[in-house]
């Protein structure tokens, strides 16, 4: 069988070159993700949305990368590399025109989900790109570090651009810059790749269309389910009921057909593999124990007035660890293919001592040299953490279900996100709601303490020319603001612990698990497979 030729003789030969144009290539598909996210601020008071309506919106752009996933790789064995790239990447900037003048939200969600699809697109097409530069044997550790190293960090890298358009011009202008860097994009696929990738087409027949709707439908009913739950009161409003019956029908309607068609979009039998579930668990722990850094973010935006240029230079830091570490594990695993445990022992292990580090030093008045090394040893805990699990997910899949644990391990990153959101979310309601109630107990007329503290505020505002009850309303404001201020401190102080407790066990548990004691690289070699008959 023929390998495929992707590149133009010009720049094959020169191998950084087409790193930077894959990179670039890689990042104007992940940068529908940075950009989004921060300037949701300001698309909620142009599209009068709720909070909940934008963190929905940037879900649905998750919903539609891992419904497309499994058909994707039917398109890539029948679609020639330039071309289609091409078409997608010009898709994309239709979309982002159409979100540029969008005003209602309904059609921005579903402009939301295409934009998901376009995203999948192009970044599974490069990712097949990259596993074709590098040996078999390294290809799997080498293109998921690169993939995936990209993913965690692209926030990072567009969050300081996008910081600077939206204190320096409009937000929408970010769009503009989104639209031109694409368009150079466009430019950059015309010049490197090939018409032709001399790769054997594969017709593209008996696609499991009806599957790929249905699960659309039940994902992106289950993330309603769990984006908007709390904010209805859960299965006491008909949204969320409706929401959960078609979650439900729609799963196992889902499962139903990929057990009974002929060429099923995952095969069920993957999850016959004891190995790949303990790794899907593995990897759902991880992506909702790491999302606690958002808990540092806010934290420094909200209640250390931080500006989102220093927010994203903290991150940086981050982003330090995650490569710094990413690159020592895939080291460490293409040298040595039984370091699974000991890298997700010390990955969980570090993880642990950052969730303690922060429950121990979070205060109302921390330095950002203070929050510097916790942060990075998050990103370093991420690093030693993400490839191996992702690589003992994939390596133990059996042979004759393809690219399956590859999607499945995409339906566990999508579940974890959602489960994150809807933890954090009700876990920082209750502790709130706890702490609240703690302090409102000492917060009377009759405590000395709190008569002291109104009656300092009101002498400081009386002092600024407030009139007598203009200052004691204030004073009780200020006292309120206080209470607010520690409820939350209070609160994340309390996720960090129980964190840190349950990571804790599941260090424990995978250091004596005896399944998990070895990483094979028997990476299925579905680019250039057949379709099954």
């Amino acid at each position: 069988m023929k390998k495929p030729e992707y590149f133009k003789p010009w720049i094959t030969g020169w191998e950084w070159g087409v790193r930077l144009a894959l990179f670039l290539i890689l990042l104007s598909a992940l940068m529908q993700f940075g950009t989004f996210a921060l300037t949701q601020n300001y698309m909620i008071g142009y599209l009068g949305a709720q909070p909940e309506d934008i963190s929905y919106a940037l879900l649905l752009t998750n919903a539609g990368i891992i419904s497309i996933l499994p058909v994707q790789f039917r398109f890539l064995r029948y679609f020639e590399t330039r071309s289609y790239l091409l078409t997608n990447v010009m898709l994309a900037i239709g979309l982002n025109l159409l979100c540029l003048f969008c005003e209602d939200i309904y059609f921005f969600f579903i402009l939301r989900f295409l934009q998901g699809i376009l995203v999948a697109n192009t970044a599974a097409c490069i990712l097949i790109v990259i596993f074709s530069r590098i040996s078999k044997e390294r290809s799997l550790a080498v293109g998921s570090a690169v993939f995936y190293g990209s993913i965690l960090s692209n926030t990072v890298i567009i969050g300081m651009v996008a910081a600077f358009v939206v204190t320096t011009w409009d937000w929408k202008v970010t769009y503009y810059f989104l639209i031109l860097f694409q368009l150079f994009i466009l430019i950059i696929i015309l010049l490197i790749f090939k018409p032709v990738n001399r790769i054997k087409r594969y017709p593209l027949y008996q696609i499991d269309w009806a599957g790929f709707i249905i699960f659309s439908f039940a994902a992106s009913a289950f993330g309603y389910l769990m984006i908007y739950g709390s904010k209805y009161y859960w299965f006491l409003d008909q949204r969320i009921q409706i929401a959960g019956f078609i979650s439900i029908t729609g799963t196992a309607l889902f499962l139903y057909r990929q057990l009974t068609v002929k060429r099923p979009l995952i095969q069920l039998a993957v999850f016959r593999s004891t190995n790949v579930v303990i790794g899907l668990c593995l990897l759902a722990i991880y992506y909702g124990g790491k999302d606690t850094i958002n808990l540092i973010y806010n934290y420094a935006g909200n209640t250390l007035k931080w500006s989102t240029v220093q927010v994203m230079t903290l991150s940086c830091f981050n982003v330090a660890g995650v490569v710094m570490f990413m690159i020592i594990s895939t080291q460490i695993m293409v040298r040595n293919r039984n370091s699974i445990r000991p890298l997700l022992c010390a990955g969980f292990s570090l993880m642990v001592f950052y969730n303690l580090w922060m429950y121990f030093m979070m205060t109302p008045d921390l330095a950002f040299t203070d929050l510097i090394l916790p942060v990075f040893l998050q990103g370093a805990a991420s690093g030693l953490l993400f490839l191996p699990i992702v690589i003992f997910v994939l390596s133990s899949a059996p042979p004759n279900t393809g690219t399956s644990g590859l999607v499945v391990a995409a339906y566990a990153r999508f579940i974890a996100a959602l489960n994150s959101f809807a933890g954090f979310y009700n876990l920082q309601l209750y502790f709130n709601q706890y702490f609240k109630e703690g302090f409102m107990g000492y917060l009377t007329g009759e405590t000395q303490q709190t008569v002291t503290r109104i009656a300092t505020y009101r002498q400081l505002y009386a002092a600024k020319g407030f009139t007598a009850e203009q200052a004691s309303a204030l004073a009780i404001k200020a006292i309120s603001q206080n209470m607010a201020q520690q409820t939350q401190m209070l609160t994340n102080r309390a996720v960090f612990m129980a964190l840190a407790i349950f990571l804790a066990i599941v260090a424990l548990l995978v250091l004596t698990a005896p399944s998990i004691s070895k990483t094979y690289f028997h990476w299925n070699k579905w680019m250039f497979m057949p379709p099954r008959k």
